[in-house]
C-alpha cells in the first residue's frame, strides 16, 4: 500500500510567495523607517541655529588647525529643537571632521522675536579641548 501523494511542487510555490510576501513586507517597513529617519535629521541639519554653528566652526583657526579643511558634518544630528512663529529652541550636537581628525560640534540656543540667542556654541576636539565659538577662546579639558 502506498501512502505518498505527489502534489506537483504546489506547496513549494506557496513557501516561496509567503516567505517572499514576508520578505516584502520587512522591506517597505524598513524603507518606511529610514525615510521618516531622513526626514527627521535633514530637518535637523536645516536648522538656523545648526547652520550658524557649523559655519562659525569651519571659520574658527582653532577649529581649522585641529580638523584641517574642508570640514564636513557628519550623517547625524541629535538632539531636539522646536520652533513656533519667532519663538524657539534647539539643543543640538553632530560629529564634524576633517582630513585631520573629528570633533563634536554642541549648540544651545533660543530664538526670540525671530532672533537667535546662543547660550552654547562649542566644538570639543580629541584632545578634550573645547573651543568655544562666541569667544573663540580655547578651553582645557575638564579635569579626571
Amino acid at each position: 500500500m502506498n501512502n505518498t501523494v505527489e502534489d506537483g511542487g504546489s506547496g513549494k510555490k506557496v513557501k516561496l510567495a509567503v516567505g517572499g510576501g514576508c520578505l516584502l513586507a520587512v522591506l517597505l517597513v524598513g524603507g518606511f523607517i529610514a525615510a521618516i529617519l531622513f526626514f527627521v535629521f535633514t530637518l535637523m541639519k536645516s536648522n538656523d541655529a545648526y547652520q550658524h554653528a557649523l559655519d562659525a566652526a569651519r571659520h574658527n583657526p582653532q577649529v581649522v588647525a585641529a580638523l584641517g579643511e574642508p570640514i564636513k558634518d557628519g550623517m547625524f544630528v541629535t538632539g531636539s529643537t522646536k520652533e513656533s512663529g519667532g519663538a524657539g529652541s534647539a539643543q543640538l550636537s553632530a560629529t564634524i571632521s576633517g582630513p585631520k581628525g573629528s570633533a563634536k560640534l554642541y549648540v544651545e540656543a533660543r530664538k526670540i522675536a525671530g532672533q537667535w540667542h546662543y547660550d552654547a556654541m562649542v566644538v570639543q576636539l580629541d584632545s578634550g579641548k573645547q573651543v568655544d565659538l562666541q569667544s573663540a577662546q580655547v578651553l582645557a579639558p575638564p579635569p579626571n
